[in-house]
């Protein structure tokens, strides 16, 4: 009896290992098939930047043709020069980004002192206010930002871009320094006070290096957005030329195809955000590690 009791617990226990194999083989294979999809396009990209056709998907051989004429801005083989528009927009794009990833890293990190500070009541009403443009459609945030500057009579062009990617990144950056406010030491900042420290000088030498991580992370994510926006930028530019990457190639796609230059520059900023997104993470993973060997 004791021996067919042990059987059935056996055959259940075999049982519960097979369907456990089976979901964690669903589970990596649905996780692979996910990855595959978002990932096959870049790959794609890189992999054909380095073919000379201006057809995408045509391989005609092996070449960095490409990228020589990206980098020279003159294509030897057609002797043609590259679409000058392209380094306009590529240049404004960068731009844009660094002045409003910085000037949104700064607002959105005293905004987040400021909503911690705050009562609880008021804190939970101001981050579901700071969530709305999240969530809110480009589209909607970029009309909305138009019909602003057209009542005020704001001529649209570069300020107004930059203007309105700070809007839509602050939140970003909000989101990321909540998190390190929330995990700081509140003494801290009061003990600096105590001890003949000015608040500027509290906030720049005590809490600025304990937030420092959350506006790295808000810094590289709205620089991120700022580059990957269209919606918001397509309404607040204007008519005076000015054009990102994301404008340049909207238009440049409604000619009927797409500058072949594109591609290298395309494989160029995601392999540089991606060894940029490498070191951030070793760099907390070793810090992590440092504190805790402290520990």
């Amino acid at each position: 009896m004791k021996q067919v009791e042990m059987t059935n617990t056996q055959r259940e226990a075999q049982k519960r290992q097979r369907n456990l194999r089976v979901r964690q083989i669903v589970a990596h294979s649905y996780l692979w098939l996910l990855l595959l999809l978002l990932y096959a396009p870049i790959v794609l990209i890189i992999i054909f930047s380095f073919t000379k056709s201006k057809v995408f998907g045509n391989w005609t051989g092996f070449t960095f043709a490409l990228y020589e004429n990206l980098f020279t801005g003159y294509d030897r083989v057609a002797h043609v020069h590259v679409d000058p528009n392209l380094y306009h927009s590529l240049f404004y794009t960068l731009i844009i980004a660094i002045i409003a990833a910085a000037a949104a890293t700064l607002l959105g990190t005293l905004a987040a002192i400021g909503i911690h500070n705050m009562r609880q009541k008021s804190r939970a009403a101001i981050q579901f206010m700071n969530s709305i443009p999240m969530i809110n459609p480009d589209i909607l945030t970029g009309i909305s930002l138009f019909l602003l500057f057209v009542f005020l009579g704001i001529s649209r062009g570069l300020a107004t871009v930059i203007i309105a990617h700070v809007v839509f990144c602050t939140p970003y950056v909000v989101l990321s320094v909540m998190p390190r406010l929330t995990k700081m030491n509140p003494n801290i900042y009061e003990a600096a006070l105590d001890l003949g420290a000015t608040p500027f000088q509290a906030l720049r030498k005590v809490m600025m290096p304990e937030l420092w991580p959350g506006m790295l992370s808000g810094f590289i994510l709205s620089v991120t957005l700022s580059i990957d926006d269209f919606g918001v930028t397509f309404f607040t530019k204007g008519s005076g030329g000015l054009d990102t990457l994301s404008t340049f190639i909207y238009a440049d796609a409604r000619k009927g195809g797409l500058t072949p230059e594109l591609r290298p520059l395309f494989s160029l900023i995601f392999i540089t955000m991606l060894l940029l997104l490498i070191y951030i993470n070793w760099r907390a993973d070793r810090q992590a590690k440092q504190l805790a060997n402290k520990k």
